[in-house]
């Protein structure tokens, strides 16, 4: 079994002419509230549970699930668990929101956000920085957190797996609360 694709120009088709499009966004809240395709519900990727998602939608398994991200990365990550859990009828939007706004896809736009991918570089940038003067100014030894962080940045590009990420999307100011309604949390 192999992931499927759809550009974004595909979608667009496939929305103009009539076709249902069942479609889960798997960014973070606060990512999903600065921007999202408006036939989109919020499904964060750290809280997936595809037997979950596919009840909940009341059709055939066998229908179609579009799956999107900020790029295609999360998306695919999304579409690999669906696969697992045993269904096959889950399509990744090539690109994903931002290949979509490119092609001029209908967006909801809310409050800006710093995306998750920023909040990563700034924080691996100020703790390797940091380790640097500290091992300068109090001891040698405290290099090992510039290291540290590398290695975690080489690990997060060979593996796509990114463990800052993952804990900079718990954070509160990556949270929505529950009873904003620009998000869609379950």
């Amino acid at each position: 079994m192999s992931e499927l694709t759809i550009s974004p120009q595909g979608l667009a088709e496939l929305c103009q002419s009539g076709t249902k499009v069942d479609l889960i966004d798997v960014r973070t809240p606060v990512e999903f509230r600065e921007i999202h395709l408006d036939v989109a519900r919020n499904v964060p990727l750290d809280q997936l549970d595809p037997t979950a998602v596919m009840q909940a939608r009341g059709g055939s398994r066998d229908e179609p699930l579009y799956v999107i991200c900020r790029s295609g990365s999360r998306g695919q990550k999304a579409c690999e668990q669906f696969l697992k859990a045993g269904f096959t009828s889950v399509i990744n939007i090539e690109g994903g929101t931002l290949a979509c706004e490119q092609a001029g896809l209908p967006v909801v736009r809310g409050k800006k956000a710093i995306s998750l991918e920023r909040q990563v570089r700034i924080v691996a940038g100020f703790l390797v920085v940091l380790g640097a003067v500290l091992s300068r100014t109090v001891h040698a030894d405290v290099i090992w957190l510039s290291a540290f962080i590398g290695a975690g940045l080489m690990f997060a590009g060979i593996t796509d797996t990114c463990g800052m990420g993952m804990m900079l999307a718990r954070m509160p100011w990556n949270q929505c609360s529950r009873d904003t309604t620009s998000c869609n949390l379950r």
